[in-house]
């Protein structure tokens, strides 16, 4: 859910209570589980109960609001790594970065995810911007000659999710078939 959006821009203590419950929501959701009390959020964010129902009318807003706030780091992070990073080291370590978001959200994105419209503006803005990030990291890398160019940004997005979910279990395992995947999508030299 976007933040509030009204006739004139939100307050400076407003947007933080808004960033602030958001961040405290994806660590409830994350140890308590989505049906964690609401109240329960408010008290770790430092707000009233008023306060958090004026910026999320309802549970499902709030889970938008917490899947967004993550897709988007996700995808910021993706660019920055192109910024700072050759391509390879961007592509791998948002590979690496992409998993670990799996394994550490993974119940959390998956609840989120089947309680959302996949029709819905959310889930549609979600579903662009990381394959936006992705497309534009395996372009760098396939333009560099060190990604195959045989595959697509929703591959890429598939074997990270797999390994993530296959691995949520068994982190240690991670390491080993993440190294493997990238063997199989470098250029062969």
């Amino acid at each position: 859910m976007d933040q509030p959006s009204a006739a004139r821009p939100m307050r400076a203590d407003a947007r933080r209570n808004y960033a602030r419950i958001v961040e405290c929501a994806r660590e409830v959701f994350g140890e308590d589980g989505p049906e964690a009390p609401l109240d329960d959020i408010a008290r770790r964010a430092a707000v009233g109960p008023g306060t958090l129902y004026r910026h999320f009318p309802n549970r499902e807003a709030l889970m938008e609001a917490v899947y967004r706030d993550s897709i988007e780091r996700l995808s910021r992070r993706g660019y920055e790594l192109l910024e700072t990073q050759s391509p390879a080291d961007a592509f791998e370590q948002w590979m690496r970065e992409q998993v670990a978001f799996v394994m550490d959200r993974r119940s959390l994105a998956t609840t989120l995810k089947a309680l959302i419209d996949h029709d819905s503006e959310v889930f549609t803005l979600c579903r662009g911007l990381i394959n936006d990030a992705a497309a534009a990291l395996l372009k760098s890398a396939q333009d560099a000659g060190v990604i195959r160019t045989d595959i697509e940004a929703r591959d890429m997005l598939r074997l990270g999710h797999g390994i993530g979910a296959a691995c949520e279990k068994t982190p240690e395992a991670a390491e080993r078939l993440l190294g493997v995947t990238l063997d199989g999508l470098r250029v062969c030299r």
